[in-house]
């Protein structure tokens, strides 16, 4: 997948905690967010495409792990990004 339609330089801007952050849980969460957005119009289109949905599914259950570890450690940061992404709970 091409990083062409997912600019991180803004979506790490707009969910860094300080100005150099890049790998807090906001941002790794915000980043696969877009990709994960950007690869569904994909699989509407190509339902056949199984070894790329894998990719899809690894990307989701990282996201996954990452939410749940942010709740465990700070619940007000976790439901601001989720409001803030628009994900559900």
């Amino acid at each position: 997948m091409s990083n062409a339609t997912v600019n991180k330089a803004e979506i790490v801007a707009a969910n860094a905690r300080t100005p150099h952050d890049t790998g807090s849980p906001e941002v790794q969460v915000a980043i696969l967010t877009a990709r994960i957005n950007d690869l569904t119009p994909h699989f509407k289109a190509h339902m056949k495409d199984h070894h790329g949905r894998r990719g899809l599914l690894k990307m989701v259950n990282q996201r996954k792990s990452l939410l749940a570890y942010l709740k465990n450690r700070d619940a007000d940061r976790y439901t601001a990004l989720i409001q803030k992404l628009g994900l559900r709970k």
